[in-house]
């Protein structure tokens, strides 16, 4: 297994089929999933020995202030392999990231502790995530 930061086409459908598999992600489309890999700052894939896509996260960045953590996701056979911290620390350590003040992302309490391993905290200065739905 290796990490990737260039998705192919079949790697888009197969990041498609891991958002089919997940609560928060099963109503995006295909042509939505090619939109979002293209719309990030960049992309981390986990490819198995095959070059199946096998876990994926994405980045927004300013490359100096922020950067937003996205869509960690591992498909549910490889869960038990540490594939979410490679991913963590592949974009810790990413030379886009060098820079940057704060990583930022949001996740449901459960997930909170298994964040915090990683240095992510809950100390946000006071501050709400806020929400203007357009569609």
């Amino acid at each position: 297994m290796h990490i990737i930061e260039q998705l192919n086409d079949s790697h888009i459908f197969q990041l498609h089929q891991l958002y089919q598999q997940q609560w928060w992600s099963n109503t995006r489309t295909l042509e939505e999933t090619h939109q979002v890999v293209r719309g990030s700052s960049f992309v981390l894939g986990v490819v198995d020995e095959s070059n199946h896509l096998i876990a994926f996260t994405r980045v927004l960045t300013d490359g100096i202030f922020k950067a937003l953590v996205f869509d960690v996701i591992v498909n549910e056979q490889y869960r038990s392999q540490q594939l979410g911290s490679r991913l963590m620390a592949a974009v810790k350590n990413h030379p886009r990231l060098q820079q940057v003040k704060h990583i930022e992302l949001y996740c449901l309490p459960e997930l909170q502790t298994y964040y915090q391993q990683f240095g992510f905290g809950t100390d946000v200065g006071g501050m709400q995530l806020m929400r203007m739905t357009m569609r």
